[in-house]
């Protein structure tokens, strides 16, 4: 089944058993898909709607993150109940393990020595974990291993370590 014809037929069981938050969340989706789909002027493809659903959750994020330093809780309360939505239309995210694998792949790959090469880096690393981690998060980690003296040689067991997760 398509993602389109999965977030339809989610609106409409969401309708149905007076889900208002669900309802809400499912036509902003359908509006966002709607408009990349007016403005590219043909049918959206899976990976393009998964796309357009990892911006919006990255929307959601930003929005958690100023709600809460604004100690507007409860509506970073609502933005938490929208992005776990979002997400269920996402594939999986990796585990911050396996995103430093690709990281350190990457930077091997394209021979990067400092944090000059950083766009070099994200160009090999990107098309790899995009949609399945923080983008932000990766350019962090990125930044901090080319910064790093060297690469160890024992792989990432060696580098200190930062999770995805323990950042709001």
């Amino acid at each position: 089944m398509s993602l389109l014809k999965q977030i339809d037929d989610d609106l409409k069981v969401a309708m149905k058993s007076s889900d208002p938050v669900r309802v809400s969340v499912l036509r902003m989706a359908k509006s966002a898909l709607k408009n990349v789909q007016i403005e590219k002027g043909r049918e959206l493809s899976d990976e393009e709607i998964l796309s357009v659903l990892s911006s919006m959750g990255k929307q959601r994020r930003e929005s958690i993150e100023q709600f809460s330093k604004a100690g507007r809780e409860d509506l970073a309360e609502r933005e938490r109940q929208e992005l776990s939505m979002l997400q269920s239309y996402m594939p999986a995210q990796l585990s911050s393990e396996e995103v430093e694998k690709f990281i350190i792949q990457a930077i091997q790959e394209s021979s990067a020595k400092s944090e000059a090469d950083m766009g070099k880096v994200m160009k090999v690393l990107m098309p790899k974990i995009k949609g399945v981690a923080d983008g932000k998060w990766v350019n962090t980690r990125v930044k901090e291993l080319l910064a790093a003296p060297s690469l160890p040689q024992g792989g990432i067991n060696s580098l200190p370590s930062a999770s995805p997760h323990s950042q709001s």
